[in-house]
Formats: C-alpha cells, sequence, structure tokens
C-alpha cells in the first residue's frame, strides 16, 4: 500500500485561520505586536519584502541576540525599540517575524512574542511533512545462514601454506665452573689463536637443492657508455708563428736594409697610413667593450656596476658512501694547495631524534677532495666522532685542528701525505703516473689500490672537554699568545701553538699544544722516536702531539654569565679581532708557505713562564659571541681576580638580541679587521668593534632563513648569504641596502649549511657551497662580483662611519627623548594631590621644550646626512 499523505491546507485556509472573525476586536491578540520596519531594518536582518519574505513564504526566524544589538546600536532610533522588554524576556534565541500581506493587524510586519503563539502560527504558515507510513511486509529481517559449498579454493589456500616437514633441533651449551673463584679480565687481541671465537657458517645442505623457476625483475635499455682517459702530458699550445720577443738585426742586415731602394720608397709610402692608423687607435679603441668593462677595474671610472653576472657552476663532488643521510657542517680550503678542499659529515638531528633508542656508531672522517675528480676522496682523516668545526693551522698548514660532537678536541698532522695531494694539483707541470685519486701502497708482497686513511694524532680528556658538541673552533695567530690568566704576551716561537673552542655548554675554552710541564726524556727514547719518524707509513699514526693524547687539558676557561639574569650564555660562534705585530710578521713573510719545515717539533716546545714573557698591551681581548638564542654578546676573555685571589669570568660588556634565532655565521671583514658581519634567523646584522651601542647596520627581514654567509675575498661591499631554501643572494652595499642585488634561485635542492670563498689565482675565484644533502659544489665567481670598483674600500669606509655616526645620533635622540620622561614621572611623584593647576603648566611647558629639542635634533640629522 502506498503511504497515507495528509492534503495540505490551501492559502484560503490559513487566512482564515489568522483573520479574526468580524464578531471578534479589531485590536491584534495579546501573544503579537504589529511593527513597521523601514528599508533600512529589513535590509540589515534580511527581510526585505518580495524579497526574503513573500506571500508565499511569508515568516522569517530572526535571532534574539541580533535584535538586541541593534536596540543597543541605534537605541530609540530601532524599530524594534517598542518591544525591548518584550525581546529581553523571550525565553528562546529565534523569534518569528511574520509579513502581513493584507494588513490584518493594520501594519505590515508583526512580531509574535510567546513561544506558544509562534509554534501555533508556524504550524498554519508552514504545512506540515507527509507521514510514511511503514508496512509490516517491508520491514527488512536477518538472512539466514547458508551452508559452505566449497568451489576448490581451499585447495589453493592448501598448497600456498608453509608447513614444517622436519623436526626442529635444540642445543643445549653449558660451561661448568666452580663458584667463588676469582676472575681477571684482560685486554687480548681478537686475532691470537687462544681468543678466536668460534663462529657457525652457512653451508649448502646436499639433502634437498630448491631450482627458482621465476625471477621478478625489470629491465632497463640505456645507451652505451664508454669512458676513455689520456695520460700524456702535453706542453702548451702554441701558435706556428707566435713571436714573443722582438728580433733584432745584425749589422750586415742593417747596412742591406739602409742600401736598398725598394725599402726606402715602402716605409715613404706606408709610413702616412700608419700615422693615421695610429691616430685613430690614440682616439678611440674600436676593440673594447665599453658596456663590458663599465665600472671594472681600478682604472674604470667612478659609476658602480649596475649588471651581475651568475654564478657559474664549475665542480660538484658527492659521497654516497659517506654522505648517505648525512649533512655537510663545516668546509675549508687548503692555505697552500690550490684545488684542495676538505668537508666534514655529521648526522643530521631529525635523524637522530627517530633513532634515539638505537645508536648506531658509524665512522667520521674528514674528506679532501680535489680538481677535477668528483667522486673519489684524495684523503680521510679518521675521527672519534662527527666533527662540527674544524681549521688549518695558519703557520703550518700540515696540523688541522677540529672539534667533536662529544665536546673532545682532536689535532691531526698530514705531513705524510702532502706529496701525495701536491702532485694531484691540476696546474702541477710534474704529473703522476696516473690520474685516478688511488695510490699503491706496498705493504710486504700485498698492493692495496684505495684512499689513504690516516688516523688522528691526539685527543683531549673526556674529563677536562667540553659537555656540549663544539661548534666553532679558530686558531691563535703567531702574533702573540696567552697564559693562564688570558693575559696576551709575545710569542717567541713564531708559530700558531693555541686554539679557542666554544661550546653550547656555556663556555669558550683555550687551549695550548705544547708540553704543559718540562718532561725528562731519556735518549733511548729520543732515538726510537728519530727511527719511528723516519719509518713512517700510509697507515702510521704520527707522533707530533703524543704528548697530548687522551691528557690534553685546556689552559684556562672562560664561562658567559648573563648581564641582568642568572645563568649563562650559551654560544656557537665567536670571533676575535685580528692582531698584527710588526716585530714579528716580518720574521717570516717571505718563507710562509715553506715555514714548516723549519718550525720545531711540538714534542720539543714548553709552555714558558707568564714572568719571563712581555706583555703586550695593544692587543684586544674582547671578542664578540653568537648564542643560541640570537643574541650578540661582547665580552672579555682576560680572567679577574676577587679578594680571596679566586679567578672568575667577568660579566659581559653588552648584549643584543638582534636575530630571532641561532646565530650561525660570524666573520670578520677581510678588508676590515674591525667589521663583523653576523646572520642568523631571518637576517643579517653589521658591527663595528669598539661601538658599545648596538650594531651599526642591520640588514631587512627576509621571507627565507639564512643559514650561512661569508665576505668576498676581492670586493669589500660584496657578500654571500645562503638561505634555508637552497638560494644564494648577494649583497652589494654600494648599490642596495634594502634588498640584494641579485639573488640565485635553488642553488641546491635543499638548506645551505656552509660558504666559503677561494682565490687560486688573479682570475679564479671560487665559492664552495654544501647543503643538507651532502652535496659539496664549487662556483665560479665572476668579473663582477670579483673586480673591485675605483675606490671601492674608500667608499665603503665612509659607509661605515656614516652608519656609525646614524647609531650615535638615534642613541643621543633617544637619550633626549627619554631624560624629560625620568623628570616628569619623578616630578608626578613629588606634586602634592592639592595642588593640579601646577602640575598641568609644567607639564605643558616641559611638553614644549620637549617638542623644540625634537625639532632642532631632527634638522642636525637631516643636516649630517645631506638629506
Amino acid at each position: 500500500m502506498a503511504p497515507k499523505r495528509q492534503k495540505s491546507p490551501s492559502r484560503k485556509t490559513v487566512k482564515e485561520n489568522l483573520t479574526p472573525s468580524p464578531m471578534e476586536k479589531p485590536d491584534h491578540p495579546d501573544d503579537i505586536y504589529p511593527i513597521v520596519l523601514t528599508t533600512a531594518t529589513q535590509e540589515l536582518f534580511e527581510c526585505c519584502i518580495d524579497e526574503d519574505v513573500t506571500e508565499q513564504s511569508p515568516y522569517k526566524l530572526l535571532e534574539k541576540d541580533d535584535i538586541i544589538q541593534d536596540i543597543k546600536t541605534r537605541a530609540a532610533v530601532s524599530d524594534f525599540h517598542p518591544v525591548k522588554q518584550f525581546v529581553l524576556d523571550y525565553p528562546e534565541d529565534e523569534i518569528l517575524l511574520v509579513f502581513d500581506v493584507d494588513f490584518t493587524y493594520g501594519q505590515s510586519f508583526y512580531l509574535v512574542l510567546t513561544p506558544e503563539a509562534k509554534a501555533r502560527i508556524y504550524n498554519v504558515l508552514q504545512p506540515p511533512q507527509p507521514e510514511i507510513i511503514e508496512l509490516e511486509d517491508d520491514v527488512s529481517k536477518t538472512p539466514e545462514p547458508k551452508p559452505w559449498i566449497s568451489l576448490g579454493s581451499e585447495l589453493e589456500v592448501d598448497q600456498e601454506s608453509v608447513k614444517e616437514t622436519r623436526e626442529k633441533l635444540c642445543y643445549k651449551f653449558d660451561l661448568k665452573r666452580r663458584p667463588g673463584l676469582p676472575v681477571c679480565f684482560s685486554d687480548r687481541n681478537s686475532t691470537e689463536a687462544e681468543c678466536r671465537s668460534v663462529a657457525c657458517p652457512s653451508y649448502q645442505d646436499s639433502r634437498f637443492s630448491i631450482k627458482q623457476m621465476q625471477r621478478d625483475c625489470g629491465m632497463q635499455a640505456v645507451p652505451k657508455l664508454q669512458s676513455s682517459t689520456a695520460q700524456t702530458e702535453r706542453a702548451v699550445q702554441r701558435n706556428v708563428l707566435t713571436q714573443y720577443e722582438p728580433r733584432e738585426l745584425r749589422e750586415k742586415e742593417k747596412e742591406n736594409i739602409l742600401r736598398s731602394e725598394k725599402l726606402k720608397k715602402f716605409v715613404n709610402s706606408v709610413t702616412p697610413r700608419v700615422l693615421h692608423a695610429l691616430q685613430q687607435a690614440h682616439i678611440m679603441n674600436v676593440f673594447t667593450d665599453d658596456f663590458k668593462a663599465l665600472g671594472i677595474g681600478a682604472e674604470a671610472s667612478d659609476q658602480l656596476v649596475m649588471v651581475s653576472e651568475g654564478l657559474k657552476l664549475q665542480w660538484t663532488f658527492t659521497d654516497e658512501k659517506r654522505a648517505m643521510g648525512k649533512k655537510i657542517s663545516s668546509v675549508s680550503w687548503h692555505p697552500t694547495i690550490h684545488g684542495l678542499i676538505a668537508v666534514t659529515f655529521i648526522k643530521k638531528q631529525e635523524e637522530q631524534l627517530d633513532k634515539s633508542t638505537v645508536y648506531i656508531n658509524s665512522p667520521a672522517f674528514i674528506v679532501f677532495y680535489g680538481f677535477p675528480d668528483q667522486s673519489n676522496p684524495r684523503l680521510l682523516l679518521e675521527c672519534p666522532d662527527d666533527i662540527f668545526a674544524f681549521e688549518f693551522c695558519p703557520s703550518n698548514p700540515n696540523v688541522i685542528v677540529g672539534g667533536c660532537r662529544n665536546g673532545k678536541v682532536v689535532l691531526w698532522d698530514i705531513s705524510f701525505h702532502i706529496p701525495h695531494l701536491q702532485g694531484t694539483r691540476p696546474n702541477s707541470k710534474k704529473a703522476s703516473d696516473s690520474d685516478s685519486d688511488t695510490d699503491t701502497f706496498d705493504l710486504g708482497n700485498k698492493k692495496e689500490n684505495k684512499t689513504p686513511v690516516m688516523s688522528y694524532c691526539a685527543v683531549s680528556s673526556i674529563e677536562s672537554s667540553h659537555k656540549s658538541p663544539v661548534t666553532d673552533v679558530q686558531w691563535l695567530p703567531k702574533t702573540f699568545e696567552v697564559t693562564r690568566t688570558g693575559v696576551p704576551v709575545q710569542n717567541i716561537s713564531n708559530m700558531s701553538v693555541q686554539v679557542v673552542t666554544c661550546s653550547p655548554d656555556c663556555s669558550v675554552m683555550f687551549w695550548d699544544l705544547r708540553v704543559p710541564k718540562l718532561q725528562n726524556q731519556f735518549l733511548a727514547d729520543r732515538k726510537q722516536d728519530v727511527d719511528q719518524k723516519t719509518m713512517m707509513t700510509p697507515y702510521s699514526i704520527p707522533t707530533t702531539f703524543k704528548h697530548l693524547d687522551r691528557t690534553w687539558k685546556p689552559l684556562f676557561r672562560v664561562s658567559l654569565p648573563k648581564i641582568d639574569t642568572s645563568g649563562e650564555y650559551a654560544p656557537l660562534k665567536f670571533s676575535l679581532e685580528h692582531y698584527t705585530c710588526n716585530s714579528n710578521t716580518g720574521r717570516n713573510t717571505d718563507n710562509e708557505n715553506d715555514g714548516a719545515e723549519v718550525l720545531p717539533e711540538y714534542g720539543q716546545l714548553r709552555i714558558p713562564s707568564a714572568k719571563t714573557l712581555k706583555t703586550l698591551d695593544d692587543v684586544n681581548t674582547k671578542f664578540y659571541v653568537g648564542t643560541e638564542e640570537g643574541e650578540i654578546v661582547y665580552t672579555d676573555w682576560k680572567l679577574e681576580e676577587d679578594e680571596f685571589g679566586r679567578k672568575f669570568s667577568a660579566k659581559p660588556l653588552l648584549c643584543f638580541r638582534t636575530h630571532a634565532w641561532f646565530v650561525n655565521t660570524m666573520q670578520r671583514s677581510p678588508f676590515f679587521k674591525d667589521i663583523l658581519l653576523t646572520t642568523g634567523g631571518w637576517n643579517f646584522a653589521i658591527w663595528k668593534e669598539g661601538v658599545m651601542g648596538g650594531p651599526i647596520f642591520v640588514g631587512p627581514s627576509s621571507e627565507q632563513e639564512y643559514s650561512a654567509a661569508c665576505w668576498s675575498l676581492s670586493r669589500s661591499a660584496v657578500f654571500f648569504i645562503g638561505r634555508n631554501d637552497g638560494s644564494i643572494e648577494v649583497w652589494n652595499l654600494l648599490l642596495n641596502t634594502s634588498e640584494p642585488t641579485h639573488v640565485h634561485e635553488h642553488v641546491a635542492s635543499t638548506r645551505i649549511t656552509c660558504i666559503k670563498p677561494c682565490i687560486t689565482a688573479s682570475k679564479q675565484h671560487y665559492l664552495a657551497v654544501a647543503d643538507n644533502l651532502g652535496v659539496l659544489r664549487v662556483f665560479n665567481v665572476p668579473k663582477a662580483l670579483r673586480s673591485p670598483v675605483k675606490n671601492e674600500d674608500l667608499n665603503m669606509q665612509i659607509f661605515f662611519d656614516q652608519e656609525n655616526d646614524r647609531l650615535k645620533d638615534y642613541l643621543e635622540w633617544e637619550e633626549l627623548w627619554a631624560k624629560p620622561r625620568k623628570e616628569e614621572g619623578e616630578s608626578k611623584k613629588q606634586v602634592e594631590p592639592d595642588k593640579p593647576v601646577t602640575f598641568q603648566v609644567d607639564s605643558e611647558e616641559a611638553d614644549l621644550k620637549e617638542y623644540s629639542d625634537y625639532l632642532k635634533l631632527e634638522e642636525s640629522i637631516l643636516e649630517h646626512t645631506g638629506l
């Protein structure tokens, strides 16, 4: 049967139910109120006549809160003001508004004031929905289960299932020993016969064999590749008729030429044309590209370069074996061997968090790459843990110092492998027998072709090392050294023997490479050391720093207490001011590259007494420190002494929260020793040594986070900044200070971790860029970014002086504005409550005086800046 539907009432019936009969009063009932709504009110509540409410749909539900808000906003002007009390007493959230088409109650609308009338009128206006009657026959019933009918699928399941066909073997091992006996543990080599472990190697069982009938494999067609190399060393290619030097005629040839009438006629005929050509060449050189040479070189005009050429990718170095799941933490070019670069790989932080419960000790290395081999390393330096920072010694490039993740400081000596590394230089005249990066070492009767691996010489003691990863390491110059209290003294050895490290454990440590105290050494031991040095092998450990291995302790420790609150700053990077001494620098400037051959051994040097050394008063002992919170701290490394004679670190001189995140770069300008560049978070800043008011210049905020930066080695106004999205920004402060002059988009596919420049020749400037995937790219710097403009250093000095003056003016202006406010605050405390008029007059006079002082200061700033 079909469901019975109730017949909806007609519009006429609705009107009859709502329209009062002639016997009723003409007034409206008590539960409704006729109301007039203006056009603005209709639009505000979306109840416009013939649009929102019509004859077919004459009702509208209004929110009670909206009506109350309208009454509060428009007050007596509101159309709902007469029914304000009814609306406030209405118990429900929605009130019914009915459009009175026939003006039954005298107005165009009427408002229903009670929920009972709302239900009655709403049911009349809204026709009831048809009721659906469900029949008993249509009720769904749960089907009854049916018996299983086999179609053969269980046979396939049974065939694919694995069943055991033989019994399991059970082995029990028992070691009988009498309890109570003493146990002695000792170190033994696993290669000895009595200490070899019993192994159970796998073998093929002859009782059965499995024959593979089908294999899942894929195939891809690739073109045939063939690699071929040539080891022939050819001379420099020259033209056959190239003449490099003028040829002088002999006396007989000169006499024959002077007597030749034919030559005289030729010379007289070509002389006017030669003079005309020389005159035209003197006026204009048609072979010079004026646009390309505009503003380039010291001899150019004062105009700046407006067009910047892009970086060109020269080499890409990657190591899939050692860079898998790691990133490059530090990059450094070799100081003397051109084309040789070293990198370190560390595990990513997110992978360490994921695998915090399972620790896998993978080997860590410092990897040396050389041009032009892009895949095979030249040398591997074994590390006890991941290296966060390392640096070559400035006086002896064969010595390398590095800081580990576990807080230890490590030393290497690569003197034995220098001939191998020098033989692979691309510009070397004497090439090796093979162009590959592998060397052949004769170990008895066995020869192996592999990359040399060298172990570290010395590592600091675990008790005296940092408690957190060593994030930055630097050598002190050979011009001075420091005592155990941080006092700079004269360096009589004329070589760098001290190292400075920092770590987030809130400490900066100074280390000394020399023997801490005088130790007697027997003659036999010295002879043994000499013999061991002459019989070095590629896999031997040098004895250069044998006196420091696992006993190395810092000379002294500098802490960084906070200025205003308790606690200490956590340093990530630091920067020392460069110090030069005329008495020391002139001793070894000519043989700087060969200084390692004449330097004495570190094991023979002793730390001298501070009383016998001359104190250097002109050495700046203050240095900058960048922290985890983005703060730049300026402090002194010299230790102070309290009334009880105890040494302690003084509080920093200043601290500025310039960056919003980790400070990842602190680098001195190669042209101005008092200028410092720092990056962190989303901006960069430039500081001037000795300016205590803050940075002299702060760059604009970037959309991407800055991850690395470096100064240009040839242009004082140019520096490079690496971003988190793999792009590089090129800044030229003489062209624009509000935005970078050029942005190289997506140089790498991920975050850039390190940027290091290098100059190998006058026209060969390279920029090494490392990313978060362990890939090292070397770019060729174009001429526009490597050739300085005329008077560039002088203009940059003027720029820094102007920024310093601007900072001083700003601080004076700030102090000038803060002083009246402070005086006004003090005057408010001193004024009595019964003299308000006197306070008002004084306040107005102070405001006028403050405003006049501000106008004078603003005029002085505009006059100083030239605006």
